[in-house]
């Protein structure tokens, strides 16, 4: 998850509108969406499973989650028994734990859960990678089989919201503007130093020659998201971010070939790697799915292009969303559809309705496929 409005406590407000209407889970659970059954593709939502939100998406009709972060480090919430205890009381819900973070999030490196794997620090490096192995395994013990997770050193730098629709704020990125701002760019490099292109991958490289082994001998996949803007070719506080773009996401899924190796496919990042996203978007979901090589989906839309956009509504972006989901039914994607970075709007506390807003869209959505 990135900058932009909070998902964890967007529910609070939600929880209330929705005793207002009279929406209680029973009611949900008589009144399924009518989706065709040749449709794979589900409802999904991240960083959410307190009983209040769980409660809440079950009268949604969200039934697919990826969870909050069991824990930042391997301890008990990351043992068989803890992880299994945490899909059970997902599920009471009458919701699937389809998915958990590994902690690898996507904040800079120097809040990182586990900096190593990317500073390329030996020994600290192994010992966090033995980690993350040991929470591959327990994940498939307690029968969790996809764990999504970022590579980032920059986590994910935004410059000013700018106006939107009926006011709201969109979270922007305007690389000129970041470039020329000493507090984001060339006076403040990471913790990493110098990072050539050349570097960046070796430790990329490093990692997944590792991890995909257990993945695969565990049957569990693990998604990486995109970096998160795209930097294009630039340097960025003395970084190259190679994973901020198509040919860098394509070098990514052939590092280490297995069906269990993939992409959190934010598509809203993706759209700002392109100069035309709502030219060329179709064929890069093309090109990924048809490898298999989707294992999530953030559906979220954008106005603007590399380097220069904000980020939307679904519906209120440049990129044409329902030409979007017949995409991936068309490469067979039977996945989570969820909804991402919402924009500010005055009076929707934390966001509530309009992840309730995203939610009711894409179900539609579904519905007519």
């Amino acid at each position: 998850m990135s900058k932009g409005t909070s998902r964890r406590d967007f529910l609070t407000g939600a929880l209330g509108s929705a005793a207002a209407l009279g929406v209680t889970a029973d009611a949900a659970g008589a009144q399924e969406a009518k989706i065709s059954p040749k449709v794979r593709m589900k409802l999904g939502h991240q960083h959410h499973d307190s009983e209040a939100d769980l409660t809440i998406m079950a009268a949604l009709g969200v039934k697919h989650i990826c969870s909050d972060l069991p824990s930042r480090t391997l301890d008990a919430k990351w043992s068989v028994e803890g992880l299994t205890r945490l899909r059970e009381r997902v599920e009471k819900h009458g919701i699937a734990l389809a998915a958990v973070p590994l902690p690898m999030s996507s904040v800079a490196i120097e809040s990182a859960e586990m900096p190593n794997i990317l500073l390329g620090k030996d020994p600290d490096r192994d010992r966090e990678i033995d980690q993350i192995c040991t929470m591959i395994g327990n994940a498939a013990k307690a029968g969790i089989f996809l764990l999504k997770y970022n590579l980032t050193l920059l986590g994910v730098p935004r410059t000013a919201p700018t106006p939107g629709r009926g006011g709201a704020q969109y979270s922007t990125f305007h690389y000129a503007e970041a470039a020329a701002n000493p507090k984001l760019h060339s006076d403040m490099p990471t913790i990493a130093g110098h990072i050539t292109e050349d570097l960046y991958w070796e430790r990329v490289t490093y990692f997944l020659k590792r991890v995909v082994p257990v993945a695969e001998a565990n049957r569990v996949r693990i998604a990486c998201h995109p970096n998160d803007p795209s930097m294009g070719k630039n340097r960025f506080r003395d970084v190259v971010c190679p994973l901020g773009t198509i040919e860098g996401l394509k070098r990514f899924i052939e590092i280490a070939p297995s069906r269990y190796h993939g992409l959190n496919f934010c598509q809203g990042t993706v759209c700002e790697m392109l100069e035309d996203p709502n030219r060329e978007i179709f064929d890069i979901i093309r090109y990924f799915g048809s490898r298999g090589k989707i294992f999530n989906v953030h559906f979220r839309n954008i106005k603007g292009h590399v380097l220069e956009f904000s980020e939307t509504l679904p519906d209120n972006g440049d990129v044409d969303m329902p030409r979007a989901l017949r995409t991936y039914q068309e490469v067979g994607y039977d996945g989570m559809i969820m909804p991402d970075h919402v924009p500010v709007i005055e009076g929707d506390t934390k966001g509530a309705l309009a992840y309730a807003y995203s939610f009711g869209y894409i179900q539609a959505l579904l519905q007519t496929l």
